[in-house]
């Protein structure tokens, strides 16, 4: 486990899965993607700055290529504290060798030889498009597989964060992550350390935490009627699908837990309505905004601070 350095403290920080809108109801395609929701995306962040909060934005292939969004990312910038990192989504990602389906939607089932291919591709657009090596990495839909680690040491990426703690993917093709703490570790490939993302475990029986969850996924509705009287929530710090009143719940148990780093996320396209199953309409939107100024609320009555991109890559450094 990493050992954050005391100066440190408790943390938190904000990575946006910066990428091309689709229709998630429908399969995954190569075609039929835009990048109209960047658009939106500056009038969102200004409330993340009204609050002196950085945002790392983790951008895929679509984005890091179309030079209008690089535009609008590079005026982000300028708030001082905000970053560009890495994500890759296989299906938009050249070499195009394999085939659109669910399973190769995760790039760790991809071969070796191609999984790198598509890491070196989005590495070297992000890098030709803001002129400097990016040091983060997320895998679209937390497709980890055997060799993706391996592959990001390699490739020189300092943090990975695709790894969402207390969840599975294992029956979409994806990743088991129920056993992932919130704790950031080193993965053991050079100088790579894993910053998974931040799930809570809230209500009377909390502290049955994942094993109860996991127990509750082989009952019928388990999950949710335990959720709903109150006796244990699965909760992940994002706006989308996660109530602001079980988020706020989530963030005072990880301060009493002494959860040094809490990470937070959202999708780009949640900026403007109708992109993300989130956002539908402007009373979404409404909410979603809200949604953040109450978390941020109770970070600073908690006395959580916000950590950008490069003072997480500091503390690492110092933590080494």
């Amino acid at each position: 486990m990493v050992r954050w350095p005391d100066g440190f403290g408790t943390r938190f920080a904000v990575f946006v899965d910066t990428e091309e809108e689709f229709d998630w109801s429908r399969p995954f395609t190569r075609r039929d993607h835009g990048t109209r929701a960047m658009r939106a995306l500056p009038d969102l962040h200004a409330l993340f700055v009204a609050h002196g909060v950085p945002a790392t934005f983790m951008i895929d292939h679509p984005i890091a290529t179309c030079a209008e969004s690089v535009d609008i990312l590079n005026a982000l910038l300028g708030d001082g504290g905000s970053a560009i990192a890495t994500q890759l989504h296989p299906w938009v990602t050249p070499p195009f060798e394999e085939a659109v389906t669910p399973r190769n939607s995760f790039a760790g089932n991809l071969p070796r030889d191609l999984e790198r291919a598509k890491i070196e591709t989005i590495t070297r657009a992000v890098a030709h498009a803001f002129g400097a090596r990016p040091r983060m990495f997320r895998t679209g839909r937390y497709g980890l597989g055997p060799n993706t680690l391996r592959l990001l040491a390699e490739a020189g990426y300092r943090v990975d964060s695709s790894m969402r703690s207390g969840y599975d993917y294992s029956a979409d093709g994806g990743a088991d992550f129920r056993d992932i703490p919130n704790a950031a570790f080193r993965t053991g490939h050079g100088d790579l350390v894993e910053l998974p993302l931040t799930t809570v475990y809230t209500g009377a029986l909390r502290r049955g935490g994942r094993a109860l969850h996991r127990l509750l996924r082989h009952i019928d509705r388990g999950p949710g009627l335990a959720a709903r009287l109150g006796l244990l929530s699965r909760v992940a710090l994002t706006p989308e699908d996660m109530p602001i009143a079980d988020a706020i719940a989530a963030i005072r148990i990880a301060a009493q837990a002494e959860h040094r780093l809490l990470l937070f996320s959202y999708h780009s396209p949640s900026a403007a309505p109708g992109h993300t199953p989130y956002v539908r309409d402007a009373a979404d939107l409404r909410a979603f905004r809200a949604w953040w100024e109450a978390a941020f609320a109770e970070l600073a009555r908690l006395n959580i601070a916000p950590a950008s991109h490069d003072d997480i890559l500091a503390a690492l450094d110092a933590a080494r």
